[in-house]
């Protein structure tokens, strides 16, 4: 697996925190978030079940643009 890495979350220590990459032969993000809690799992439940293979993590919407950027570059828009 190729992982290129587009950044932590900028108001972090650098040290446990969110993380966003993408696996280039996958074509896939890969995010590193917080675990939610209890009362956020349970409102995403309302939707649908999560399989035991799947987590829902937090990311700060202060990491748009390293997300943005992952998303380019995984669908080829990206300026290299």
């Amino acid at each position: 697996m190729a992982l290129r890495s587009f950044g932590k979350d900028p108001e972090t220590n650098g040290d446990h925190c969110p993380t966003v990459w993408l696996d280039e032969e996958k074509q896939e993000l890969v995010f590193q978030g917080w675990k939610a809690d209890e009362a956020l799992q349970a409102q995403c439940l309302a939707t649908g079940a999560i399989p035991d293979t799947e987590a829902v993590v937090r990311l700060p919407a202060r990491m748009a643009q390293q997300i943005r950027e992952a998303l380019d570059a995984a669908d080829g828009t990206a300026v290299r």
